[in-house]
């Protein structure tokens, strides 16, 4: 449950009331099970504890949003049993985002699909049966048509309008559980900044009338209104605050969302690592959360989280796993400690639609944790060791996050202190004497996993790798297919740097000499390769050779240069 902040005198529960509430998500969350829907009893008359009590939440992404139809984005149709497993799995409220601009007319009166219409209503009801708190909402349509409001400001407003008025209508006798969201990430072309602040004001207050002069169950139902972008940035934040200030309404929630600093979030500019950079850009984001809606009594509703480019399974990790493991654990605890609920954003990354299974149990297994609990983390999860030297010491830097070390594990096995390894402050050091038994014949790639055990949260996982430099090889191509062969002898590509002889930046992000991982180049480990993208190579400057610097986890670099010329590509070793 999130911690209550700041609330308005008046509105704070009483001290039994927060035990209870505590006690009843506690034990909802550690049983996995669900209790009464809670569509069917009174939800709290607090907007702030209606919230918090919609902690964890779940984003039916890439569904009803896809364009044109639900199962346009490769999932499959939304049935009761995929939101009964979410509830099952501890989620106490789903996000059902969905783009309505296919589903009814261009023109006025702007009829929304009855059909359409009728099959959202079905999959918010199951969702409301299950016990879920749901949030409605109009999605990709922000950017579809809303966004030319400029130009079209009264037809873009009459239609938003109509779209509401209908959804309101259709959805006024629905439980109190059930909550709508003006607008997802609303965005405006060519206009001031003043002009975006004064239209998303419009938006939302135009939306929050309709609602509210619609009666029955909307007349105090829970009204979700976003910052522009759904940006957590403060100047954007304060727009909002204002817009809710001048509402006088106590049924309002501000929502927003955040994907880590952009760099670590889709691996480029150098983000390979969740750094200091990274953990300050959220705890900065969180702090302006609670400072300027939750201290003043205003809920926050995350609307979405996670990384822009990773879990991705049907490509090379572009976030380091363990990296990104940090960043989540992160964010649970700064949610919890600002007091924000939090809704996962999952297109098909997490929960396989099909099987109803989590894609990757042990990521889910993180998440889940850091609803209610802190997990250690440590510098890195991989330990390098050259096979081409001596087998030394090798050590990792533990983050406890207020837990203690309780040992290391191998294939069920504890590892013996002193021997095995040492643990001083944060310092665990492996010593040669076990990682000269983990890697046994030295074989290159992962010869051992172990489990740092901590006496709350999850345990740290860490790979001993047998490593040496890669190993690259002359190769020619074209711009439309050029790979580079590599041995990578057991390690692990984190980023490209690529630059020309006279310091300038060569591939198409041209801000930053370190290019975006599978956007640029990606590794082929089963082929032995490297690639380079088609939208890398058609940037090159013609006749001009650019050296590209590949560095690797264990801290390896291999130089390389590459030369278009016209349509061919030719690549070869700098020894």
């Amino acid at each position: 449950m999130n911690t209550l902040h700041g609330s308005r005198p008046g509105r704070r529960p009483g001290r039994l009331a927060v035990l209870l509430l505590t006690l009843v998500t506690l034990l909802g969350l550690g049983a996995g099970t669900a209790p009464a829907a809670p569509g069917r009893h009174r939800v709290p008359v607090s907007a702030m504890d209606a919230v918090a009590a919609m902690q964890p939440s779940w984003n039916l992404g890439n569904t009803l949003d896809a364009i044109p139809g639900e199962t346009s984005w490769g999932n499959p149709p939304a049935t009761r049993e995929l939101l009964h497993t979410i509830r099952a799995q501890g989620f106490r409220s789903v996000r059902i985002p969905v783009t309505w601009t296919d589903h009814h007319t261009a023109t006025a009166p702007y009829t929304i699909d009855a059909v359409w219409l009728d099959r959202v209503e079905q999959v918010v009801d199951w969702a409301l049966a299950e016990g879920l708190y749901v949030v409605l909402n109009i999605h990709h349509d922000s950017w579809q048509w809303i966004a030319t409001m400029t130009s079209d400001h009264d037809r873009v407003l009459a239609r938003f309008d109509a779209l509401w008025t209908q959804i309101a209508h259709r959805f006024r006798d629905a439980p109190r559980t059930l909550l709508f969201e003006s607008v997802n990430e609303p965005q405006f072309e060519n206009a001031t900044d003043a002009q975006k602040a004064r239209f998303l004001n419009e938006l939302n207050t135009s939306f929050h009338s309709i609602v509210r002069g619609s009666g029955g169950a909307n007349a105090d139902r829970l009204l979700v209104l976003p910052t522009q972008y759904c940006t957590p940035s403060q100047p954007l934040m304060d727009d909002l605050a204002a817009t809710i200030g001048a509402l006088h309404d106590p049924n309002l929630v501000a929502t927003v969302h955040y994907y880590s600093w952009y760099p670590f979030s889709v691996n480029i500019a150098g983000g390979t690592h969740y750094d200091a950079t990274a953990r300050k850009d959220l705890d900065d984001a969180f702090a302006r959360m609670h400072d300027t809606f939750v201290a003043r009594g205003i809920p926050v509703y995350l609307g979405e989280y996670g990384l822009l480019s990773w879990p991705d399974h049907f490509h090379p990790d572009s976030v380091e796993r363990g990296e990104a493991l940090k960043y989540l654990e992160h964010l649970g605890y700064r949610a919890r400690t600002a007091g924000v609920t939090t809704a996962l954003w999952d297109p098909f990354a997490y929960l396989d639609r099909t099987t109803l299974r989590w894609r990757d149990p042990a990521l889910f297994a993180w998440i889940r944790s850091s609803w209610t609990t802190r997990s250690a983390t440590a510098s890195f999860d991989k330990v390098f060791v050259p096979r081409s030297r001596p087998v030394t010491d090798q050590s990792l830097t533990l983050d406890l996050n207020g837990t203690r070390l309780r040992g290391l594990w191998h294939d069920g096995t504890r590892l013996v202190p002193g021997r095995d390894y040492t643990f001083s402050g944060s310092r665990l050091t492996l010593t040669a004497r076990a990682l000269t038994r983990l890697t046994g014949d030295r074989a290159y790639g992962v010869d051992a996993t172990l489990q740092a055990r901590f006496t709350s949260g999850r345990p740290w996982v860490i790979d001993v790798i047998t490593q040496d430099t890669p190993v690259l090889a002359d190769a020619t191509g074209t711009t439309g297919s050029f790979t580079v062969p590599t041995r990578f002898r057991g390690d692990v590509l984190a980023t490209l740097h690529a630059t020309y002889a006279d310091g300038g930046n060569a591939g198409p992000a041209d801000w930053t000499p370190y290019q975006e991982f599978n956007k640029a180049f990606s590794p082929d480990y089963p082929n032995g390769a490297i690639v380079l993208t088609p939208d890398f190579l058609t940037t090159l400057r013609d006749g001009r050779p650019a050296t590209l610097v590949f560095h690797f986890y264990s801290g390896a670099t291999v130089t390389y240069q590459v030369t278009r010329s016209g349509d061919s590509v030719t690549g070869t070793v700098v020894s």
